[in-house]
């Protein structure tokens, strides 16, 4: 009797021993265990059940300091120039000009400043137009294995980048104006939060295909005041991207789900970085207006009132839902 009480007694203070992580918020309705494809299109299990200690490891995370700014201009297309948040003199020796508009981009779960995704958008906007384009390397936050964690990330480093981009007009006398702000993934919601905490004064920002999981009842979430002109596009709604409206216009290629030519999630999320970056040049992507989502995502869309998606300059005082088809592989538009 003696024994097994010492042994019972052994494995109560095993028990005691194991950490204790409670839950202490569940992102959306649904399973609480999700797999989500990362940026190489491998499978993550993702927990969407936030714990303590998720948001301790988001407490380790300081965007002022641990965010990198990458410049690209036509003078250095394919590698960049550092802009350090807070040292006014570095920002003399590289070619960033304020005379020209500025392009900030901002990446998503997983990903870093080398990842395909900005290299498509850095390419086609130099291709495009004589800007300056900053990379936002927020890889510190979004890195986390945990995508609990790397969503709780999202908002200080949108709030962060904000301050940067005051920063940096104070240095060199740009204007908001002349800002568009694009992002990916959390990055397109952040995108917004960055214009938020500029009091929505930058001209012109894009979310493509925002993150769906985490943000249904998330108040953080992209919206259409965050910039003087906001636009989303949606390729994975409901799966990987936002199925709902987030901005001034919303843009529902092929519906919004599948697009041709894809055969998996990852695939169909990032087609909306490829239809801007070849908006970028072409120009073209037509959408037809739509009464609602629902006839957005069936192509029933025959209201007056076409909107070309995408482009270099934003569409002040432009808004609605639209439908447009697209080819399976580049050139996507169909004018």
């Amino acid at each position: 009797m003696f024994k097994l009480g010492t042994i019972l007694f052994g494995v109560f203070l095993a028990a005691s021993a194991l950490p204790y992580d409670p839950v202490i918020r569940k992102l959306d309705d649904g399973l609480r265990y999700q797999y989500a494809e990362g940026p190489d299109g491998s499978l993550h299990l993702v927990d969407l059940w936030g714990k303590v200690s998720d948001l301790a490891a988001a407490a380790r995370y300081n965007p002022d300091v641990q965010n990198m700014y990458h410049l690209f201009t036509r003078q250095n297309p394919t590698v960049s120039q550092p802009l350090v948040f807070g040292f006014d003199a570095l920002v003399s020796l590289t070619n960033y000009d304020a005379a020209k508009r500025t392009i900030i981009i901002i990446h998503g779960w997983l990903e870093t400043v080398t990842s395909d995704n900005n290299s498509v958008l850095v390419h086609a906007f130099l291709e495009a137009d004589d800007v300056n384009v900053i990379v936002v390397d927020w890889s510190a936050g979004a890195g986390a294995i945990y995508y609990f964690t790397a969503l709780a990330n999202t908002l200080p480093s949108g709030v962060s980048v904000a301050r940067f981009i005051t920063w940096l007009n104070s240095v060199t006398g740009s204007s908001l104006s002349k800002y568009h702000v694009v992002g990916h993934n959390l990055g397109g919601h952040q995108a917004g939060i960055v214009g938020r905490n500029v009091e929505g004064a930058i001209g012109y920002i894009t979310a493509l295909d925002a993150s769906f999981s985490g943000w249904s009842n998330n108040d953080d979430k992209f919206q259409p005041s965050d910039g003087a002109y906001t636009e989303a596009i949606h390729t994975n709604s409901g799966i990987l991207g936002y199925i709902s409206t987030l901005a001034q216009a919303d843009f529902y290629p092929n519906g919004g789900v599948s697009m041709p030519g894809c055969g998996n999630q990852e695939c169909n999320h990032r087609r909306s970085v490829h239809y801007f970056a070849e908006s970028l040049v072409s120009r073209g992507f037509t959408g037809r207006r739509c009464s609602s989502v629902a006839t957005a995502m069936t192509g029933n869309c025959f209201l007056l009132g076409n909107l070309n998606m995408g482009g270099l300059e934003p569409k002040p005082g432009k808004s609605g839902i639209y439908y447009l088809e697209t080819n399976e592989a580049p050139p996507f538009s169909r004018g």
